[in-house]
């Protein structure tokens, strides 16, 4: 593996056009044996995405940044009432 960059890292192919997700990328994401991902092929590149298994819960606290939907919900409403 060639770490490019923080965000970038270059694996190689096996004959069977597998590749290995760099453990550190693994971890963060809760990728494990039998994990499933998405393969999405857009605008010419090859996204992989894990599927959450509980998405409910595996997803609790990535929005912790900024306002809530919720908070933000409420702010329009008080504020289309109030015009």
């Amino acid at each position: 593996m060639t770490v490019v960059d923080s965000t970038h890292r270059v694996v190689k192919t096996t004959v069977k056009g597998q590749v290995v997700i760099p453990v550190e990328i693994r971890r963060k994401y809760h990728i494990s044996r039998g994990t499933k991902v998405i393969i999405i092929d857009k605008d010419g590149e090859i996204i992989l995405k894990p599927l959450l298994k509980n998405p409910v819960k595996e997803a609790r606290g990535r929005f912790k940044q900024g306002h809530s939907a919720l908070k933000s919900l409420i702010e329009d409403r008080k504020e289309e009432a109030g015009n």
